[in-house]
């Protein structure tokens, strides 16, 4: 998308790359389970997501559980299968590659000219599981640009993500004055004039409980940077 657009216009664009991430299993009812969100980039065949859902698959021989990508229609979830390519666990980014037709891709913008109050939108799959596989688009602003491998209270909230991060030095996420509940991980930020990707929702540094998320949303969430899913896009 070159030229500037007015939100809803941005949005019906967007949202045609805007994919639900989960499993298929065609002995289990119901055969869909959700995970989170992603959104097509690249070549078009290529899904970017958070690791976190990516890795929450529990694969089942079984039950012949495959990751899949669901596509948003009326009626029935058409579903495509899908497997990873690349995954970044430090900064929580998975890319996924389905075959056959590429989809529309969103580009991915500049993230190191983001700016404190400036305007972002966000689409995604909130409350998945209970709404169904409907695209909800929420607006609000960088409130933040923050560190995100900020030393914790005690060490009994250490665990491996964290240690890495201080492990290898702090890098900066967008904190975001904007709505999420689960369902949002993995969702686009993107410009609402252009589209272009600005970062990723990742639920992982949202505090609280998944209870309490819902029923008493905090807007406050946070968002991985572009620059690191250009990254690891352009890994061999």
């Amino acid at each position: 998308m070159d030229a500037r657009a007015d939100l809803p216009d941005t949005v019906a664009l967007v949202k045609k790359s805007v994919v639900a991430v989960g499993t298929f299993a065609p002995t289990r009812s119901p055969q869909f389970r959700f995970l989170g969100t992603g959104f097509v980039t690249g070549n078009g065949n290529q899904v970017v997501t958070n690791a976190h859902v990516e890795g929450a698959v529990v694969e089942s021989v079984e039950n012949k559980e495959q990751l899949v990508i669901a596509l948003p229609g009326a009626g029935r979830v058409s579903a495509r299968p899908v497997r990873r390519e690349a995954v970044d666990r430090d900064h929580d980014l998975a890319v996924l590659r389905f075959d056959g037709p590429p989809m529309p891709a969103l580009r991915i913008g500049n993230s190191d000219a983001v700016r404190d109050g400036q305007d972002i939108a966000l689409t995604g799959f909130p409350l998945g599981s209970a709404i169904g596989i409907v695209p909800v688009t929420h607006k609000g602003i960088i409130s933040a640009i923050t560190p995100a491998g900020q030393p914790l209270p005690t060490a009994r909230q250490l665990e491996g993500q964290t240690l890495r991060r201080l492990a290898t030095g702090s890098y900066f996420v967008f904190q975001l004055d904007a709505v999420s509940y689960p369902g949002n991980s993995g969702s686009p930020i993107y410009s609402p004039e252009t589209g272009e990707v600005l970062g990723i929702v990742n639920m992982v540094f949202v505090k609280g409980s998944k209870e309490a998320a819902i029923t008493n949303p905090s807007a406050i969430s946070y968002a991985i940077p572009a620059s690191f899913i250009k990254a690891l896009l352009q890994q061999p």
